[in-house]
């Protein structure tokens, strides 16, 4: 228990000198960690303003010089009953005694209640000493208590005293208010424990007092009269002079709760049927805002819809479809809220698929629409459909795409969404060959033409390699817009390389590659300058395609682990050429993209030519600046 205990004041010492903490919170913290260490005594502070008990405060007017005696019966002073066996010459003086005997008064014919630290009702340090009646009022009233062991001459004096005191206490209690004449009176037996009607008060109730003015002031000296009582009566003391007025509270208005689920249902069951039959797209709208659906019903509400059009002519699909895009323009659903419900109506599709074998194609129809009314991204719409997910249903809704609209709007929209078809098929499709022979398939091969290129470029090169025949099966089969596209240059450039390698050598091996004879770096050179009107047309003053091209070199070479002295062959014959400029050239030694592999091996064969071409470079700049 004590290592725990250890442990525990040792998380608060840390905690108690964290200093994001509250300054209260840390104090507290350090309170109770030094309180453990003094042996759980308390502070001095908190035994000297601590509660105290009336003996504990008896001791403390004893050392400050003034007694107070302790309550017994038979005893009686001004406020207490005096003992007979207590010497009338040790009641002090108030005057003389001074500390705590100023704090010992209190106000006629009320207490201060009872419990540690409170001095009796009946109490009075000046012990008849004063002479006022508002201050010892109550003496007056007590019967008389008798006086042994006194002296006859003290007898007499002090039954002097106590009749003049009497008298002179008649004579005022006719100007007292009766309350206080009423308190006077109490017997001995009689004294209340509780506090005074008159304290308990608020002090907000309390008229204030105002100062007494001499009735023979005339009315033109006297201040204005105000709702204070008059002199002889008595003030009406916690009584309120007009009730406060009664402030009605507004009656709350009960939110009426949202419809049942079921009953929901229901609703949007009736709308869909409605709008269908009337095609009254006002009404549909004012009926969806009607239902007031919870925003996490929205989903399940635009499933129903779609479920309840699934077995309806297409028109009628497409009619829930511009519902769908009109709720989302009103703002009552949001395009987050159809991906939810179309994916909750395609895990649905296996029991569907019972009674409607096509609610693929039909919903693929739904993501279509939903697409080309930006309702949803393709790139919103590809993402759960990842991995062969619901497989085919992502080339179903651009099949549907297609019909729609048309294969260049579909082309651009595929590639600015950036999604990676071979991700879009199953795991064991996801290669290049098996996703191009299923876009054919569908009818989708056109989205990926420089793949179709990239089959197809070689075997026309090797059928007829005139450069006016290659050129015009380009401009026939690829798109304009692919001619400045960085992945055309690249495979153009590939189907060169590799048609030279296939004209040059009869078996591709490295030591052939490594080692070539003067014969067939001759034709190497004759190939490159048959193919360089092509090249020059695609490359001529783009700096970018011309670094695609150095690039689809660099993989060729490194596909064929850089043969010897090829890379630098190739080099100079494109500079010679003019095929490639030198800023090109530049520009591929400096890029430090890592898309393509073997530029370490690559720069390492032509850095020191590159370097030549930068100083011969430098020297035509200032040759031309002098």
């Amino acid at each position: 228990v004590s290592s725990l205990m250890d442990q525990y004041f040792g998380r608060m010492r840390s905690l108690m000198n964290n200093k994001d903490l509250p300054a209260r919170i840390r104090f507290l913290l350090q309170d109770t960690v030094e309180l453990r260490e003094n042996n759980w005594v308390p502070r001095k502070a908190f035994i000297d303003n601590g509660p105290k008990t009336i003996n504990q405060i008896r001791r403390t007017g004893r050392d400050l010089g003034v007694f107070i005696p302790p309550m017994s019966q038979g005893i009686r002073t001004d406020f207490f009953q005096e003992s007979p066996f207590l010497p009338a010459r040790i009641k002090p003086d108030r005057e003389t005694l001074g500390g705590l005997a100023d704090m010992f008064g209190q106000m006629p014919g009320s207490g201060i209640g009872t419990g540690p630290g409170v001095i009796q009702d009946r109490y009075s340090p000046t012990m008849g000493r004063r002479t006022n009646p508002l201050f010892n009022g109550h003496s007056g009233h007590m019967a008389p208590a008798p006086q042994p062991f006194m002296k006859s001459n003290q007898g007499q004096n002090l039954l002097f005293q106590n009749q003049t005191h009497s008298s002179q206490q008649q004579a005022q209690s006719k100007d007292m208010a009766p309350r206080f004449i009423k308190k006077g009176q109490l017997n001995a037996d009689e004294i209340s424990l509780r506090p005074a009607q008159s304290f308990i008060l608020n002090k907000n109730q309390m008229p204030k007092l105002q100062p007494q003015i001499p009735t023979m002031i005339p009315p033109s000296a006297q201040p204005p009269r105000t709702s204070t009582p008059p002199l002889g009566q008595p003030p009406q003391l916690g009584l309120k002079t007009s009730p406060p007025p009664i402030q009605e509270k507004p009656q709350k208005t009960t939110k009426k709760p949202p419809p049942a689920r079921e009953e929901l249902l229901k609703m949007t069951e009736n709308v869909v049927t409605t709008y269908l039959s009337s095609k009254n797209m006002n009404e549909a709208v004012n009926g969806v805002r009607e239902m007031k659906a919870p925003k996490h019903f929205l989903p399940e509400m635009l499933s129903k819809m779609i479920i309840c059009s699934l077995e309806s002519p297409d028109e009628d699909r497409e009619h829930v479809s511009t519902l769908i895009n009109t709720l989302r323009m009103e703002g009552l659903v949001t395009g987050e809220n159809f991906m939810q419900a179309f994916l909750n109506v395609l895990d649905q599709c296996p029991k569907i698929e019972l009674d409607i074998p096509l609610v693929k194609s039909y919903l693929a129809q739904f993501a279509a629409r939903a697409i080309i009314a930006e309702l949803v991204s393709m790139a919103e719409l590809a993402h759960p459909l990842e991995n062969g997910t619901h497989f085919p249903l992502f080339l179903l809704c651009l099949q549907q795409m297609t019909k729609m609209k048309d294969r260049e709007w579909l082309t651009d929209l595929f590639q600015q969404s950036k999604v990676n078809m071979q991700k879009m098929l199953p795991e064991i499709d996801q290669n290049k060959d098996r996703m191009l022979e299923i876009l054919e398939g569908k009818g989708l091969s056109f989205l990926f033409p420089l793949m179709k290129l990239e089959k197809e470029l070689l075997k026309q090169i090797i059928a007829d390699p005139a450069p006016q025949t290659i050129y015009k099966w380009i401009k026939d089969n690829i798109s304009p817009k692919l001619h400045t596209d960085k992945g055309f240059v690249n495979i153009l450039m590939t189907s060169f390389l590799q048609y030279i390698i296939h004209e040059m050598y009869t078996t591709e091996g490295d030591d052939q590659l490594s080692a070539p004879t003067k014969e067939q770096l001759d034709q190497e050179k004759q190939l490159l300058l048959a193919f360089k009107p092509v090249m020059q047309k695609f490359l001529h003053e783009h700096v970018d395609l011309q670094v695609s091209a150095l690039y689809a070199l660099q993989v060729h070479c490194n596909t064929h682990a850089f043969p010897k002295g090829m890379l630098l062959r190739y080099f100079v014959n494109f500079y010679d050429m003019e095929i490639i400029e030198e800023e090109a050239f530049l520009a591929w030694k400096e890029d430090i993209t890592q898309e393509f592999p073997g530029k370490g091996k690559a720069l390492f064969q032509v850095n020191q030519w590159l370097t030549w071409l930068e100083t011969a470079e430098e020297e035509e700049s200032e040759e031309e600046a002098d």
